[in-house]
C-alpha cells in the first residue's frame, strides 16, 4: 500500500535482494515509519515521501555490469543520511568515485566482523577493538573508496568491511544487518536512525492501522468490496481492517473448498457470525474443489487450479450481490517476496502464490491488499489491535492452498480425510503439550509412498506421515521445533492408532532458509 508524506519517515530503495523487507522490519521494529521503492521509482518515491533517511538494500547484481541499478542522484543532493547494505555499499563506491571488483574471494554466510575505530553507528554497542559475528553474501567486493569515506571495521575476506563519512553521514556495510544471523544488525539499523538521523521512535501499529484505514476508503469510495475470508489470521485481519474502513460496503466470502483442516469452516462461520458485524456468505465448494484436483501430483498445478476455482467461485458470489468493484485478500509480504520480483528488475522469483499476481482481465475488480507489505507477526499485532481475541491471533498459518500442497503427489478424497485427521490429532497433541505458541507452524503431511507393517496380528500396507513444526519470526525463515522423543512417540502412537491409512509417523528436521518452500 503506497502512503503520503510522513513527517519523521525512512526510504528504502530495493536493488532486488530476496531480503530488503526484513530492512523494514528493522526499521518498524525501532518505531520509525518506512517504505520500500523499487530502484527504477526512486526518485519519485523520495520526491514523495520526503524521508529523514535513505537506506540502500542489497541486490543479486552487480555494479560492474552494464545498465546495473544505480542510487538517484537526487538522493545524495539532498544531504539526508544514507546507510548502503553489500550492494547498497558498493553503488555508494562506485557513484562517488571508489572502485568495485569482482574474481575476489567470495563470501556467503557467517563472518567476524573486527572493530577499528570509533563509529556513530558502533555508540552503546561495539568498542573498538571488539570483534562481531556478521552474515555476509557478496562475490564482488569494494577496493578503493571514495573521497571523505574511512574503514572504521574489516573481516578477513572483506578489508572494506564497514566504511563511513561521518561527514555527510554515510555508512556502508558489505555484510546485512537485517538478517537474524547478524545479531546486533537492529541495533545498527536503530543506531543510525535515533543517532544519526535523529528520527523519533513514534509509529506504531495504531498509526499503521489508521493510515490503512484512510488508504482503503480513498481507493473504494462507495463501491462494493468482497473479501476472500478463509479463518486465518490474514485474511480475518484483512476482513475487519476492510470492514472498518467502509462498513456495509464488504461482504465476506468463505470458500470451503474441502482442503481446510478439521471443523475448521463451521467453527470460523461460527465465529464472524457471532461476534463480528459482518456480513459472511459460507459457499459449499467441495465437490468442485477436490473434483478438479483428484489425481493431480504437479503442485504447481495444484495451485494453479486452486487459484482460478477461487476466482470463478468469488466471480459468480459477486454476480449474485449485483456485482463487486473490488476484492479484498489477506495478501502478506512473504507471499508477494517469494513469487515475483518486488522491483520487476533482478530478483528471481521462488515460489509461486495462488492469491498473488493480479486478477484475470475478464473480471471487472481491483484487488485491495492492505496487508501486502506486513509480516505475521505484524499482522498479529494489528489484530490485537482490531480486537481479536489471543487465541486466534495466536493461530498457526496456514496455506491458501490448504491440503492439497501437503498431501504431495495425487490428491484424492481418501487421502484429504487421512491427512485432516491426522493434523488434528497432532495438533491436539501439541496443545495438550502447551507447546502451541512455542511454535511458529506445525502440521502433518500425508507422503506419497506406502509401506508395509504389522498393527496387531494383521499385516498393513499403508501411508507414511510426516509431522512438521518450525519456529519462526517473520515467516521467511525457520528452523525445526527441537522436540523430545516422548512427545513424538506419543503424537506418533495417537495417529498411527486412531487413523484408518497410516502405519508409520516421521518427523521432517528441514530448516527454511529464505524463499523455500514448506511441503510440496
Amino acid at each position: 500500500m503506497t502512503q503520503t508524506a510522513h513527517p519523521d519517515s525512512v526510504l528504502i530503495i530495493d536493488f532486488g535482494s530476496q531480503v530488503t523487507q526484513l530492512i523494514a522490519r528493522r526499521v518498524r521494529e525501532a518505531g520509525v515509519y518506512c517504505e520500500i521503492v523499487p530502484f527504477q521509482s526512486a526518485d519519485e518515491g523520495f520526491a514523495r515521501l520526503k524521508p529523514k533517511a535513505v537506506i540502500l538494500s542489497g541486490s543479486p547484481a552487480s555494479t560492474l555490469e552494464e545498465g546495473s541499478p544505480r542510487v538517484p542522484q537526487v538522493v545524495f543532493d539532498s544531504g539526508v543520511p544514507i546507510f548502503g547494505i553489500c550492494y547498497g555499499q558498493q553503488t555508494i563506491c562506485v557513484q562517488l568515485g571508489g572502485k568495485v571488483e569482482g574474481g575476489h574471494h567470495r563470501e556467503f554466510g557467517r563472518a567476524f566482523l573486527d572493530i577499528e575505530k570509533d563509529c556513530a553507528l558502533f555508540e552503546g554497542l561495539w568498542p573498538t577493538g571488539s570483534r562481531h559475528q556478521v552474515w555476509m553474501s557478496h562475490g564482488d567486493r569494494v577496493t578503493a573508496l571514495p573521497p571523505g569515506f574511512e574503514v572504521v571495521a574489516t573481516s578477513a575476506n572483506a578489508p572494506f568491511a564497514f566504511i563511513a563519512d561521518e561527514k555527510r553521514k554515510y555508512y556502508a556495510v558489505q555484510f546485512h544487518p537485517e538478517v537474524v544471523h547478524t545479531p546486533d544488525g537492529a541495533k545498527l539499523i536503530a543506531n543510525f536512525i535515533h543517532n544519526v538521523a535523529g528520527i523519533k521512535g513514534d509509529w506504531t501499529m495504531s498509526a499503521y492501522r489508521a493510515k490503512a484505514v484512510q488508504a482503503i476508503r480513498d481507493q473504494v469510495g462507495d463501491k462494493r468490496v468482497i473479501c476472500a475470508l478463509s479463518g486465518g489470521v490474514d485474511s480475518s485481519v484483512a476482513a475487519l481492517l476492510i470492514h472498518e474502513a467502509v462498513g456495509d460496503q464488504l461482504t465476506c466470502i468463505l470458500v470451503d473448498h474441502g482442503l481446510m483442516r478439521k471443523n475448521e469452516a463451521a467453527d470460523v462461520v461460527a465465529m464472524f457470525r457471532e461476534h463480528y458485524n459482518l456480513h459472511l456468505i459460507h459457499v459449499d465448494a467441495v465437490d468442485r474443489f477436490v473434483g478438479e484436483l483428484e489425481g493431480v501430483s504437479d503442485p504447481e498445478t495444484k495451485r494453479k487450479i486452486i487459484g482460478r476455482l477461487f476466482i470463478e467461485t468469488f466471480e459468480e458470489e459477486a454476480k449474485k450481490l449485483g456485482g463487486a468493484d473490488f476484492l479484498g485478500q489477506g495478501t502478506l509480504y512473504p507471499d508477494v517476496i517469494e513469487s515475483v520480483s518486488f522491483t520487476g528488475g533482478p530478483s528471481v522469483t521462488i515460489k509461486s502464490h495462488h492469491n498473488v499476481g493480479g486478477l484475470p482481465e475478464r473480471m471487472k475488480m481491483q484487488l485491495v491488499e492492505p496487508l501486502r507489505e506486513l509480516f505475521k507477526d505484524e499482522v498479529r499485532v494489528l489484530g490485537k489491535e482490531l480486537g481479536l481475541p489471543d487465541s486466534f491471533i495466536g493461530r498457526h498459518p496456514f496455506p491458501g492452498p490448504g491440503l492439497a500442497i501437503r498431501c504431495p503427489g495425487g490428491v484424492t478424497r481418501e487421502k484429504l480425510d487421512i491427512l485432516r485427521e491426522a493434523d488434528a490429532i497432532y495438533l491436539d497433541e501439541i496443545r495438550k503439550a502447551g507447546l502451541y505458541d512455542a511454535i511458529w507452524q506445525a502440521f502433518a503431511v500425508l507422503l506419497p509412498v506406502q509401506t508395509v507393517g504389522v498393527m496387531g496380528d494383521g499385516r498393513t500396507y499403508e501411508f507414511v506421515c510426516a509431522l512438521r513444526a518450525v519456529t519462526s519470526v517473520d515467516g521467511m525463515t525457520a528452523d525445526f521445533y527441537h522436540y523430545d522423543m516422548e512427545f513424538l512417540g506419543r503424537a506418533a502412537t495417537r495417529i498411527i492408532n486412531e487413523v484408518r491409512g497410516i502405519n508409520r509417523v516421521v518427523y521432517d528436521v528441514t530448516s527454511k532458509p529464505p524463499g523455500t518452500i514448506e511441503w510440496e
